[in-house]
């Protein structure tokens, strides 16, 4: 073992050894790194104790051991103990008789996480493009119409004697600039980003104030900040309002929680961090601000997931699903990207916002 131990610890891939009742037999570097353990401190413990839940794992185990052939999953979903979050990886089980225990499997996982991130991330930026110009032709085609049709009850209204039929058209023109509103809110900022240096913390402790301060009762707002964070260079009022955007939408969800499971409370989480070499698109950026808003509502709904950011998608009865679409569009200017995991208990929306820092050549990145 010890020269084929060699070679797997200079794989990137991650190498496990297990016998048949599931007990560790070997780690190689990349499954350490992994999996945020030492093999010396697994070595002969349970396979399930790395993960949160190893059912998926051992169906794969499973089958390979039972048809004494390799057998490999894509996309598998895991969830290291570790707490760092569901990998995505690519699995490939085979029987492996020379640990000299019977039974013997070898695990091989690719750690696919960043290559399903980035080209989930290049789908929905390309999503934001196809409905930014859908959007704009469509609120163009409404409020051409709607002005005349506006101007047509305010002549109509001084035409008529009869208070009680005036009121009809007060009616009209209310509703036709209600819609107007709805289509500037579509149309977004007729203005290019009006960039400052700013401390994006001065700004969620703005958002976190006017959130608390509508937040239903028993909701706490916490915050767990990043103070090393450098200034970016930021539209104030376009990211305040992304940020709003995305804070109501989760306690709207912990309202909705709170309201169908007897009145327990619910908790907001604000956090920054910092992340360096985060692919955003096609672009590589070397400084990333990650600015989050999970919550413990009930999560997205399966369905809404691939068109969550779309507008008029929306989960709730009386939701307009304009507040995603136009938060993602106000990120975009900024060259960011708003993403999110979800499952039911835990939503959490990352705000992705590139530091342009300039290196000693003069290029920015």
């Amino acid at each position: 073992m010890a020269d084929s131990g060699r070679i797997l610890d200079s794989l990137s891939t991650s190498v496990l050894i297990v016998d048949r009742d599931r007990s560790l037999l070997y780690l190689n570097v990349s499954a350490e790194t992994l999996f945020g353990v030492s093999r010396n401190q697994v070595r002969g413990r349970p396979l399930a104790e790395l993960l949160e839940d190893s059912a998926v794992l051992d169906a794969v185990i499973d089958r390979a051991a039972s048809t004494s052939r390799p057998f490999s999953r894509r996309e598998l979903a895991l969830t290291p103990s570790n707490g760092d979050g569901e990998l995505i990886v690519d699995c490939t089980v085979a029987p492996y008789e020379e640990s000299g225990a019977p039974g013997a499997v070898l695990i091989e996982i690719v750690d696919a996480t960043q290559h399903q991130r980035i080209t989930r991330e290049t789908a929905l930026l390309t999503q934001i493009g196809g409905s930014r110009l859908m959007i704009r032709q469509l609120a163009h085609e409404i409020k051409n119409p709607l002005g005349g049709l506006r101007g047509a009850a305010q002549l109509l209204a001084r035409q008529l004697d009869d208070a009680s039929m005036r009121e009809y058209t007060t009616v009209i023109i209310s509703e036709a600039d209600r819609l107007v509103t709805l289509v500037d809110t579509l149309l977004g900022p007729g203005h290019l980003p009006r960039k400052e240096s700013i401390n994006i913390h001065e700004l969620l402790q703005h958002v976190g104030h006017l959130l608390a301060a509508d937040a239903p009762a028993g909701v706490v707002v916490d915050r767990d900040y990043d103070p090393s964070l450098p200034p970016l260079h930021l539209d104030r009022n376009l990211i305040i309002q992304a940020m709003l955007n995305l804070g109501k939408n989760a306690m709207q969800a912990i309202a909705q929680n709170i309201a169908s499971n007897g009145g327990r409370g619910g908790r907001l989480v604000l956090r920054t961090r910092a992340l360096t070499n985060v692919n955003i698109g096609a672009r590589r950026h070397r400084l990333v601000a990650s600015v989050q808003f999970e919550d413990n509502g009930p999560g997205v709904p399966e369905h809404l997931r691939d068109t969550l950011f779309y507008p008029l998608v929306t989960g709730r009865a009386d939701g307009t699903g304009l507040g995603l679409a136009v938060a993602q569009d106000l990120v975009s200017r900024h060259d960011g990207l708003i993403e999110f995991e979800s499952r039911p208990g835990l939503t959490t929306f990352t705000i992705l916002l590139p530091f342009h820092v300039t290196d000693h050549t003069g290029e920015a990145s």
